[in-house]
């Protein structure tokens, strides 16, 4: 034999046996015969297909998953229904009739895969029985009728603290190197939320820090389809503690500043939970949270962040409330009513006491739905003193002049898309984007829709100057 073949045959013998180990799902599922069946994996906010196969006429199938895969998945079949299962380097063993009825499978083998649908079937009947005890216990403690008998509340209290270790005792069990270990808690956490929101409210601190707590560099988080419920549950619960809007935007300043320092070490995950979470404050309005995040990421982690999401982020240091706008000078095309005109020939030279700068484009379905719900509307924002600019990031002149005939309002458009000067200036990053100006060009406010502005002029100028 060569010795070069000799040096090939033995690297691949000294290799890892992780690297070629192969672990199998076999199911018997008679109703399933002649279906297609597929595993589905997590990966950070996606899913991904890990094997998928025939089931024969017997309802026999397997499929293979590796090392690589470890974490939570599922089994679906034609209906698209979901199965839950944990790939943990084990092989599984399932007999049962349909995969969306979780009662009608049994798992032959898999310890690990045993453990969680045992958890999973006792924890939420420990939860509802918790709940019940916690509805006595309030009556107990405020009616008169109860209040002065100490004995039933003892006892309450005793059984309530014995479920509650029962379910600790439980997870504390469980092998510190299994994947459950690490995922039971996490779901537990991930799920207890609207319970302890509403029933539960002296555990929303403690709550509150188990969430800031959780470890963004753990792989097994990325693995385990608690991604985006781990990030939007601490939120909704720092949104709905039942405190003033001012102690929410502290808290969640709090949370940021736990976050980030975490992500550091990672610069795509750090781009990926920062954006995610950014999108997500602004999707629920809660702008000054979303503006603490975008100074932070700025001022201390500048070369963590990639240039799209930067930009982004600069709408709130830049284009934040109390600075002045850039000028803006009406270059290419400008049409009101469908007509070319000269003049003004700058922002500067419109004399109104509010200027709502709109940018958008013809390709745009949100920019062109927005400003369908503006015409309308403009008549009644004239009358108070606000006039429309509508900076369009076309680049086609037909399409531009015919998008913009029905506009009442100055339309201008130099068709060099987002490498338009105004669109950098005021650091356009989607559209549509509006932001309200006052005479002298000071951002009084950001909207995120033209109703968002409509409520602005009707509560501060309609209805102030009644």
């Amino acid at each position: 034999m060569k010795l070069k073949n000799i040096i090939i045959l033995l690297t691949i013998c000294l290799l890892p046996l992780s690297v070629f180990t192969q672990n199998n799902i076999k199911g018997k599922f008679l109703p399933l015969a002649g279906q297609q069946v597929k595993l589905v994996g997590f990966q950070d906010f996606d899913i991904y297909t890990i094997d998928s196969t025939k089931v024969s006429e017997q309802g026999d199938f397997t499929l293979n998953y590796s090392d690589k895969n470890q974490g939570m998945a599922y089994l679906t079949a034609a209906d698209n229904k979901a199965y839950f299962i944990v790939l943990a380097k084990e092989n599984i063993q399932l007999k049962g009739e349909i995969l969306s009825l979780p009662e009608s499978i049994d798992i032959l083998s898999g310890t690990e895969n045993q453990l969680f649908v045992q958890y999973a079937t006792e924890h939420p009947k420990r939860e509802q029985a918790l709940s019940a005890w916690v509805y006595l216990q309030k009556i107990y403690k405020s009616d008169s009728l109860f209040a002065n008998h100490k004995k039933p509340q003892q006892s309450i209290e005793t059984e309530m603290q014995r479920i509650k270790q029962e379910d600790i005792d439980f997870l504390t069990n469980l092998d510190s190197k299994s994947y459950i270990s690490w995922f039971l808690p996490t779901r537990k956490l991930v799920s207890s939320v609207a319970t302890i929101a509403q029933h539960r409210t002296e555990e929303i601190p403690a709550t509150i820090n188990a969430f800031r707590h959780i470890d963004y560099t753990d792989a097994r988080l990325y693995k385990s389809g608690l991604l985006k419920d781990v990030i939007e549950s601490h939120f909704w619960l720092l949104e709905n503690m039942g405190q003033p809007l001012d102690t929410v935007y502290k808290e969640m300043s709090i949370s940021i500043d736990f976050m980030l320092p975490n992500l550091v070490g990672n610069k795509e995950k750090f781009n990926q939970i920062s954006k995610y979470l950014f999108d997500l404050l602004e999707k629920h309005s809660l702008y000054k949270a979303a503006e603490h995040l975008a100074i932070q990421i700025l001022t201390k982690y500048p070369k963590m962040v990639n240039d799209i999401f930067a930009k982004q982020l600069e709408t709130y240091r830049k284009m934040k409330k109390g600075n002045i706008a850039s000028n803006i000078a009406f270059t290419g095309d400008v049409f009101q009513s469908g007509s070319k005109i000269n003049t003004p020939k700058k922002l500067s030279d419109i004399q109104s006491s509010y200027k709502a700068v709109i940018f958008g484009a013809s390709w745009c379905s949100s920019s062109t739905e927005e400003l369908s719900q503006l015409i309308p509307l403009y008549k009644n924002w004239k009358s108070q003193d606000v006039e429309v600019i509508f900076v369009a990031l076309d680049t086609d002149k037909t399409l531009f002049k015919n998008f913009t005939s029905v506009f009442p309002f100055i339309s201008m458009c130099d068709y060099k898309k987002w490498g338009n000067k105004v669109v950098q200036d005021y650091y356009v990053y989607t559209t549509p984007t509006i932001l309200l100006l006052d005479e002298n060009q000071k951002i009084i406010l950001q909207p995120k829709s033209i109703s968002q502005l409509n409520n602005w002029v009707d509560w501060y100028l309609v209805q102030g100057n009644q």
